[in-house]
């Protein structure tokens, strides 16, 4: 359940914009050396993560339901109702059913994780979320035996998502993990970003969030999370199976069909900003490629 507190705090102990920014700059360096709070010393990344700016996360992004631009989600996603919010989770669990939004977040505990995000188009970003594990979520419906994988789904809302009119893939988008990676501690459910409530063109009012996979993979405004024994459909690789494959882990190692993986462009460095070198597994390779121990890479990408 959600920690309870007493608010003794009042105006004047408000830290100033300017500490408060600093001090997040900090603490990423800190989660970079000597692992994240909340994961348990598991997420090491190699370098201090400065965040890109509020805007250029909300106004630059993938939400195909609203448009194929990269400024046409900010534009057109006012229009989707996120409130009141239920999300189905069935299949393989104890107690399946539709849970509310609110309900869930009187149960979950929030944190802020600092991540790389880098989309498969080969531009990245620093991402500070906002939200909670989902193998917590997952607990609060109870994981059968017989699950191996989960399988999530967007809302479809033709008179509120203008894309979906025309066949960019097979409406709605899903999406699916193997049970231990939904289950890693990285894997969140996230509801925010910069300790502001989640904007709709970026999957409110809550999404997935794999940080050591190509962002498509992190689908968004979740309806429906199910627990089955077998590989579930995604969405892209119905799509275009040679292209996209189910796993879809950052690795330069192996390149899209249409261009290199091996360096990426930050989001926000400007026109003439150079190309940085892509890390493998978006740089937590320590900490998950273990559950990928003995498998080709290159044949299940």
């Amino acid at each position: 359940m959600a920690h309870r507190w007493t608010n003794t705090l009042t105006r004047q102990d408000i830290t100033s914009e300017a500490s408060f920014l600093n001090r997040r700059q900090l603490m990423a360096g800190l989660a970079a050396g000597v692992g994240l709070a909340g994961v348990g010393g598991m997420a090491r990344a190699q370098e201090a993560l400065e965040p890109n700016s509020y805007e250029d996360i909300t106004q630059y992004n993938n939400y195909y339901e609203f448009g194929t631009g990269k400024g046409d989600p900010a534009a057109n996603a006012g229009s989707l109702t996120t409130s009141p919010w239920t999300v189905k989770i069935d299949g393989l669990v104890d107690k399946p059913g539709d849970y509310a939004m609110a309900d869930i977040m009187d149960a979950m505990t929030l944190e802020e994780r600092i991540y790389r995000f880098r989309c498969v188009e080969a531009w990245s970003m620093v991402i500070p979320w906002n939200g909670f594990e989902l193998a917590d979520l997952l607990a609060m419906a109870g994981v059968q035996d017989g699950a191996k994988y989960v399988a999530f789904e967007t809302a479809l809302r033709p008179d509120e998502m203008p894309g979906v009119r025309f066949p960019v893939l097979d409406w709605p988008y899903v999406e699916g993990l193997r049970l231990d990676e939904a289950m890693h501690p990285l894997t969140i459910m996230a509801t925010g970003i910069y300790g502001k409530p989640i904007p709709n063109q970026n999957g409110a009012p809550m999404r997935l969030v794999v940080p050591w996979k190509y962002g498509f993979k992190s689908i968004k405004s979740v309806v429906r999370i199910t627990l089955t024994d077998s590989e579930p459909p995604t969405s892209w690789n119905k799509s275009n199976a040679r292209e996209y494959g189910f796993y879809s882990n950052v690795n330069p190692e192996v390149s899209h069909p249409r261009w290199s993986q091996a360096s990426e462009r930050m989001v926000g460095g400007g026109l003439f900003a150079k190309r940085q070198p892509t890390l493998m597994f978006n740089g937590y390779e320590e900490e998950v490629a273990s559950l990928y121990k003995g498998m080709d890479l290159k044949a299940n990408f």
